[in-house]
């Protein structure tokens, strides 16, 4: 019999098999499951041959701090709890965390058994540096929001892992080759499905690839890190500055992007303003 508390269970992402044998024993024997999506979680019962004779319970971002105390109460009153997510490894871009913290608070029994995730699996399949690695979850939808996340994240030292949508892969990576150049970068789709797929390559390889291969299944992009640092306009402007007041715009300009390694019009349009100040 399971000790009362909280379990966090990772499910699946594609291939059924890839459940541990852990992991099914303490959903069988679960009180309540606490999932993000009733129907899915019942079929993933149904198809692990599972009993579902249980207090399925929606447990998700709009939910999570009303029902994260009912969930503890169940606990306290000598319940085992599991926490599953749809697919994958539980509070990996999905909810949870608030639960967690609310358990310590309250001298709740937390343990996790792990298993499959998009983010670790995805890495491996890469090619890309794993000694260090950021997952910046999911990409925003709005261009500007996309362009501001990217530059942020652009002079970090590590692999970036990021999770997105079919419909805006493209365009994701088109606004991505903007920021990062010409980096390595990787695309992994159905992880573990049958038409698992890895892309790697430039940002051109890898945008003409899904130009001609229409993006379908869920994505995880991953970024190498830099070289060397990569600069941005304004880490130049008091260098330019310097720079006019001893050689000609021309030639400032030439030797401030040859040397930083920035856009030329950006770096003459700059010049041309400290010109004018």
């Amino acid at each position: 019999m399971l000790r009362n508390g909280l379990y966090i269970i990772s499910t699946p992402i594609g291939n059924l098999q890839d459940i541990s044998a852990r992991a099914t024993e303490i959903l069988r024997e679960a009180d309540v499951i606490a999932c993000e999506d009733t129907r899915v979680s019942r079929k993933l019962f149904s198809l692990l041959g599972l009993p579902q004779d249980k207090q399925f319970l929606k447990y998700e971002d709009h939910s999570e701090e009303k029902n994260s105390q009912h969930l503890i109460d169940l606990i306290l009153e000598n319940h085992a709890v599991a926490l599953i997510s749809d697919a994958g490894s539980p509070l990996i871009s999905d909810p949870g965390y608030k639960l967690v913290r609310k358990c310590r608070e309250q001298n709740v029994y937390v343990t996790a058994i792990p298993g499959a995730c998009a983010v670790i699996t995805a890495l491996q399949l890469s090619g890309l540096p794993t000694n260090r690695f950021m997952f910046a979850g999911f990409i925003p939808n709005k261009d500007k929001a996309r362009t501001d996340l990217f530059n942020e994240l652009k002079n970090i030292d590590t692999t970036l892992i990021f999770y997105e949508t079919a419909p805006r892969l493209l365009k994701t990576l088109q606004q991505a080759a903007e920021v990062f150049h010409n980096r390595e970068v990787a695309v992994a789709r159905e992880l573990t499905k049958m038409f698992e797929e890895t892309v790697c390559g430039d940002f051109a390889a890898v945008i003409e690839h899904f130009t001609q291969n229409e993006p379908r299944g869920e994505f995880v992009l991953m970024i190498a890190p830099p070289t060397e640092k990569e600069y941005k306009i304004d880490d130049v402007r008091e260098i330019l500055q310097q720079r006019l007041r001893e050689t000609s715009l021309k030639t400032a300009v030439k030797e401030i992007c040859e040397q930083y390694k920035l856009n030329k019009n950006e770096v003459y349009d700059l010049a041309l303003e400290l010109k004018d100040e």
